[in-house]
């Protein structure tokens, strides 16, 4: 309602979120835990994602899911992940999101998955479909 009220124009929509958790010393894998929830949820695979944004607070995070699920490095971190575009704290999510979003829009793609690693051995995936 606020969206019409505004005169607003939705840029994507939020499809579907999972969470996993391990041991802290395991926080690295957690995000590849998360993603294969969450395309299990879906009934998707790694394939039906067409950009995916992996937060790399530490570089061997975007490494390891990348390795563990077989995503092909062309759909990861287009427009360069937290090492280059930086790592705000208390804001990765929205960096995250908001260069996911951006990307799809300037590559014209349709579904995105955005993911974070949290202190603690816990991981956050997100799925976005673009409008």
């Amino acid at each position: 309602e606020m969206v019409k009220k505004l005169g607003l124009k939705p840029i994507a929509k939020i499809i579907a979120q999972a969470s996993a958790a391990q041991a802290p010393e395991w926080f690295t894998t957690s995000p590849a835990i998360a993603i294969s929830k969450l395309l299990k949820k879906v009934n998707l695979t790694v394939d039906d994602i067409d950009l995916y944004e992996i937060n790399e607070a530490f570089s061997v995070v975007t490494m390891v899911t990348m390795d563990e699920l077989k995503i092909p490095h062309e759909k990861v971190n287009v427009n360069g992940g937290a090492v280059s575009l930086g790592h705000p704290i208390g804001a990765s999510g929205a960096r995250i999101l908001t260069t996911l979003l951006h990307a799809m829009a300037a590559r014209d793609v349709k579904r995105g998955l955005a993911t974070l690693c949290i202190g603690g051995g816990e991981a956050s995936a997100l799925l976005v479909e673009r409008l």
